[in-house]
């Protein structure tokens, strides 16, 4: 297993009212937070809040290339990211113990915290078509160039895993520093994760490690 301390290249926040930062997306050119009571947007360039949709965020966010989709208690909520409006619901698959969202491969992947395990679920019907379990309690969860990342936060500490989707083995390790906990995870596509904060408030972009295109998964 490889392993490695976060480099962090950017702190983000706090954002004035939005108290915590549960889920994580990017849509391409903002990055949204979870925060309870609302789903917010900056500009990872500049670091300001562009945007702010009145909706129940309590845990994962997730993107698909045209809707966000957000844990809210027991259910994902659908959410167009121009008006803010909820297009429909699914049941979300740990009942309300759900934590990171990602979406990949036309499903949507639901981390269940204390159980250690990762669902893939049908966006259409909530069906859970896939379990893959792993080996510390999930927050945030994300694919990459075929490659399943989750964060960690467990006996005060916290690290972001790269883990083979079929085992569940801990392929690569990066550790965070004492004290930062990941709430919300995502990618942005290149060599930045974004890492939402908890009840700091912050998401903090770190560095995702390089590698040759020899070494890239391929699931």
């Amino acid at each position: 297993m490889k392993q490695s301390k976060a480099e962090i290249l950017h702190e983000y926040g706090p954002f004035g009212d939005a108290e915590r930062v549960n889920g994580v997306t990017f849509d391409g050119g903002n990055v949204w937070f979870a925060s309870c009571d609302k789903l917010n947007a900056f500009d990872p360039a500049s670091g300001k809040k562009v945007r702010a949709l009145d909706v129940a965020a309590h845990a994962g966010t997730a993107f698909d290339g045209q809707h966000l989709f957000q844990l809210a208690e027991n259910r994902i909520q659908k959410i167009d990211p121009q008006s803010g409006r909820v297009l429909g619901t699914i049941p979300a698959p740990a009942g309300g113990g759900d934590s990171g969202l990602a979406w990949a491969e036309g499903a949507l992947w639901v981390g269940h915290y204390r159980a250690r395990k990762i669902y893939q679920v049908d966006p259409q019907t909530g069906a859970i078509l896939r379990t893959i379990e792993t080996n510390r309690f999930v927050t945030g969860v994300t694919w990459v160039d075929g490659e399943l990342w989750h964060a960690t936060w467990e006996d005060e500490a916290s690290d972001v895993r790269r883990i083979d989707p079929g085992t569940g083995e801990v392929l690569e390790q990066i550790e965070m520093p004492a004290g930062i906990a990941v709430s919300g995870l995502e990618s942005d596509g290149g060599d930045r994760f974004f890492c939402g904060g908890g009840s700091s408030g912050k998401v903090r972009a770190i560095r995702r490690p390089r590698r040759g295109s020899g070494e890239r998964q391929r699931n």
